[in-house]
């Protein structure tokens, strides 16, 4: 692709997809057409954000010649059918986390990308961040020295209902596959695949995870862990820690926050303090940011994101859940 500008379609017309062209908006990208099941949802969705062009189908999406690359923003559970809808028409493809439902189909949809040699990523928005670059360099730096290990919480209070989207397994309700992988990947990406996973927790009567303790090792005595809910509050923040000293990584870690490094001697000091950067929206944009530069430059997936990567860590989503669900039921 030359360096022309990306034209984005949209794929889904809900919360998701209305902050993410919000924020692509915002940055001055372009998005160029919205597909929904539903022909009046999508016009809907396509006069509110200024699209040009709607379809009520997902296939004249992605058949839209003027769509150079495709951001799926649908439910978990339709993830992989129409990431390979978009492949299959030779449409890269930006598919919003979880990747998929399961490791399985992960693996479907990432074989189909390579074999069509067609650009696939998951949005795993939070590794793009200023704030995750400047804790990149932190660690390039050996501020803190050899990793060891990294510990995060992530809790909200959801509607975890039999009818709401968190709580009905059709629609990929569940704990990890909203926010627990924020922190699976977070450890993932820091510390390298996990080798080992301990896991606990609660589900619902439909066998939707609602709680999870996940204990995850990574070999060479590193360690990660993951303390996640959806019906209750907590702090949301992460420590990474190293042989030399660790960083505090404020609420809510997986965004646009602030971050203090500290040395581990003796006396232990603070090294550096990072103020919570300032840009426009959530941040979105930044994953967008990555697509269209590995677009230009003719990658097929970004080495930040790697496609490999994803499908591990939704085989670590696919053990933790079936632990969970092997377990504590809340009737």
């Amino acid at each position: 692709m030359t360096t022309q500008r990306v034209r984005w379609g949209i794929l889904g017309a809900g919360n998701i997809a209305g902050t993410f062209v919000s924020d692509l908006q915002a940055q001055g990208l372009d998005v160029a057409a919205v597909g929904a099941r539903d022909a009046a949802r999508a016009a809907a969705f396509g006069a509110k954000f200024s699209i040009a062009t709607s379809y009520g189908s997902y296939e004249e999406l992605v058949g839209d010649p003027d769509v150079d690359v495709v951001y799926i923003a649908t439910p978990q559970t339709f993830h992989a059918e129409q990431a390979l809808l978009a492949i299959e028409a030779g449409k890269p493809v930006l598919i919003e986390k979880s990747f998929t439902s399961t490791a399985d189909e992960a693996e479907r949809v990432v074989a189909a990308a390579r074999a069509k040699g067609v650009f696939a990523m998951e949005a795993m928005w939070t590794r793009f961040l200023p704030t995750a670059d400047a804790i990149s360099d932190v660690l390039a730096r050996g501020s803190i020295g050899e990793l060891r290990s990294v510990t995060n919480s992530h809790f909200q209070n959801l509607d975890v209902s039999s009818t709401s989207r968190h709580g009905d397994p059709a629609l990929g309700g569940g704990v990890m596959a909203d926010l627990g992988v924020y922190g699976v990947s977070f450890a993932s990406q820091l510390l390298g695949t996990p080798t080992s996973v301990l896991a606990d927790g609660e589900a619902s009567a439909l066998g939707v995870d609602l709680s999870a303790s996940v204990f995850l090792g990574h070999g060479d005595g590193r360690t990660s862990a993951t303390l996640t809910r959806m019906d209750a509050p907590g702090s949301n923040r992460a420590t990474v820690v190293g042989s030399d000293g660790w960083i505090d990584i404020d609420a809510v870690f997986y965004a646009s926050t602030s971050f203090t490094v500290f040395d581990g001697g003796h006396p232990q000091r603070e090294l550096l303090r990072f103020d919570k950067p300032q840009h426009v929206g959530r941040g979105m944009q930044f994953q967008a940011l990555e697509v269209e530069r590995c677009l230009h430059a003719g990658e097929l997936e970004s080495p930040r994101m790697p496609l490999d990567e994803s499908v591990e860590i939704m085989r670590v989503l696919d053990e933790v859940r079936a632990k969970v669900t092997a377990g504590s039921t809340r009737g």
